[in-house]
């Protein structure tokens, strides 16, 4: 059974897709600092797996690529 393209175009399709890239995003901010030699907690982890705002996840990504720490993510800037 086809899908009808009106579908893709729907506000649930939007939601999906949406999800799909927070939790894509969410992997490789875990990634990075994997990959980095940086020890991630199992709070740690929860914390970034379970977020779903895209511009979070983007300001945890930059600081993935320098954080010596995996909570150094969470850090406010200016501490």
């Amino acid at each position: 059974m086809a899908v009808p393209n009106s579908f893709f175009r729907s506000e649930r399709a939007m939601k999906l897709r949406a999800e799909g890239r927070a939790q894509a995003r969410a992997e490789v901010v875990v990634l990075i600092l994997e990959k980095r030699g940086v020890t991630v907690p199992d709070d740690v982890r929860e914390r970034v797996m379970g977020c779903s705002d895209l511009d979070t996840l983007d300001v945890w990504f930059s600081r993935a690529l320098k954080a010596e720490s995996a909570e150094e993510l969470f850090r406010e800037a200016g501490r």
